[in-house]
């Protein structure tokens, strides 16, 4: 059995659409067991496709307000997992003096695709289907 963490820190760079995402799966599959936060390197602004593509599947991310790495208010974390290049340099900054696991989940950032907007959804698609499954694959369910 692998071995969940108390709490994990999701990164990316505006902290609006991947860590996001992935924070909310995780709370979704695991909330009741872990404390799950995330932050990016900038603070971006909410993005509604995401927002969309989340309700789709029943998570509400109307809620979340992005904020950065400057912001996070506690960094007691057992593991941070960045989703891009420029967040896991922040996360390997943090936790340099930390007894903190980081990981990299190289994650495509949706909004630099173009296209019509069911086509710009289908991408954000994509990049939650692609989180949930390393989220389930990385700490699967507890068998009920």
């Amino acid at each position: 059995m692998i071995e969940r963490p108390s709490a994990v820190l999701f990164a990316c760079t505006m902290n609006a659409i991947r860590s996001p995402m992935a924070a909310a799966l995780m709370r979704h599959f695991h909330g009741r067991q872990v404390w799950v936060e995330s932050v990016g390197v900038h603070k971006g602004e909410p993005d509604p496709l995401a927002a969309v593509v989340m309700d789709e599947i029943g998570i509400d991310l109307a809620g979340h307000r992005p904020r950065s790495f400057d912001e996070l208010e506690d960094s007691s974390f057992d593991l941070v997992i960045s989703l891009s290049p420029e967040a896991q340099h922040h996360a390997v900054e943090m936790t340099r003096a930390m007894a903190c696991e980081v990981e990299f989940w190289n994650t495509l950032d949706p909004s630099l695709v173009e296209g019509t907007r069911d086509q710009r959804l289908d991408v954000y698609r994509q990049v939650r289907d692609q989180l949930e499954r390393h989220i389930l694959r990385r700490f699967p369910l507890a068998p009920s």
